[in-house]
């Protein structure tokens, strides 16, 4: 596209100005009484019911994939994954209400600190966001003059893609304040605080966008289908929607079981299987441009493991739930033992990278992309 291209169409709703985003409590709710045997206690806020049926296809036909307390914790409780033996559709059991998962929170990035911060920082690459901003622009399509990019944390991937799509206007939405810090870097053009299934932010951003790209959120989200919906009420009739999202038929769910990164528990809510996605947008009226296991895989699986280990192992002193801060002598043995540890999460990285190449072509592939056309 020239660079003497017409300014994009906007709605003729006024800007919108982000809410005011809460500082993080200082404390957390009372935990929740003792599980019951359906893994929720009477009167629990923060689980729902424990469900007996596929919250995808409806089937009664569960088994039970995972059951583990979650990297890092030491009084949250046991998470459990159950998976639909009819479509494969994999889903917390019972799940997190809003105040559940706001009380796990915290413990979830204490549980993911320095160790874990090697492997996510993986799933967000630079050359991973090149190679999903290439794949539009492989597309039989004009290039995007309007991108919305959901679950956009930082803005790194924005960022990254407008050296593929130089005059692309990319637009960040995220249900936290660091989409705002991602505008005042210049990540993004537009900074939009919420949630895309919010009826006031899908109202605004209805029908304005070329593409809707989401990468590793939808395993986030409460409803899915609605999050679909959603996405593709933003698009223009025409517009693409670009999903990439973690592969529950990877061979490393098996292989490592509860130390598999892409579990991700409490985060995670749903791993879904490739064609209960493709068979969901081609009943939304979209046509599937492409699917791909390859390219999307994130060669962070061994490490992912051993980080998962080693929190679970080493002496979380700093921990907020402890009663006591920890002394100088409990810092420097967890430092010590943190120091010893890095150059065994350096060779399971160098080891996973290693073997990416291979892995990403056999049903070891850990993640899947999905481009969807809106037909008009």
């Amino acid at each position: 596209m020239p660079p003497t291209q017409q300014p994009r169409s906007t709605p003729d709703t006024p800007p919108h100005t982000p809410p005011h985003i809460p500082p993080r409590p200082t404390h957390r709710p009372t935990p929740p009484d003792r599980p019951t045997q359906n893994g929720a206690s009477a009167g629990d806020r923060l689980h729902e019911p424990r469900r007996e049926d596929c919250p995808w296809c409806g089937s009664a036909r569960l088994r039970t994939r995972l059951r583990t307390p979650g990297p890092g914790r030491r009084r949250a409780g046991t998470f459990v994954v159950d998976e639909c033996r009819e479509c494969g559709h994999a889903f917390q059991n019972p799940r997190l209400t809003a105040e559940g998962l706001a009380f796990h929170h915290a413990d979830f990035h204490e549980g993911h600190d320095a160790f874990a911060d090697r492997i996510l920082t993986a799933r967000g690459s630079r050359s991973r966001h090149l190679a999903a901003a290439r794949a539009v622009l492989a597309l039989p399509a004009p290039e995007p003059e309007s991108w919305l990019d959901v679950g956009t944390r930082n803005g790194h991937f924005p960022q990254a893609a407008r050296e593929v799509h130089a005059y692309t206007a990319f637009d960040g939405l995220d249900a936290g304040a660091r989409v705002e810090q991602a505008y005042a870097a210049g990540r993004v053009d537009e900074a939009h605080v919420g949630r895309l299934t919010d009826p006031v932010t899908a109202g605004r951003l209805r029908g304005r966008y070329d593409v809707v790209s989401m990468f590793h959120h939808l395993e986030h989200t409460a409803d899915p289908r609605a999050e679909l919906r959603a996405a593709l009420a933003a698009l223009r009739p025409g517009g693409h929607l670009l999903i990439e999202v973690p592969d529950p038929a990877s061979a490393f769910g098996t292989l490592l079981g509860r130390w598999w990164v892409a579990y991700g528990q409490p985060a995670h809510l749903h791993l879904m299987p490739l064609p209960n996605l493709v068979a969901e947008l081609r009943a939304l009226g979209c046509e599937v441009v492409s699917t791909d296991r390859r390219e999307p895989h994130v060669p962070y699986d061994l490490t992912g493991a051993l980080a998962l280990a080693l929190a679970r192992v080493l002496p979380d002193v700093e921990a907020s739930w402890r009663a006591a801060p920890p002394t100088e002598a409990q810092r420097a043995v967890r430092a010590a033992l943190v120091g010893a540890a890095t150059p065994l999460l350096a060779a399971a990285c160098a080891v996973d990278h290693a073997l990416a190449p291979l892995l990403r072509r056999t049903r070891f592939s850990n993640a899947y992309r999905i481009i969807a056309r809106r037909t008009p």
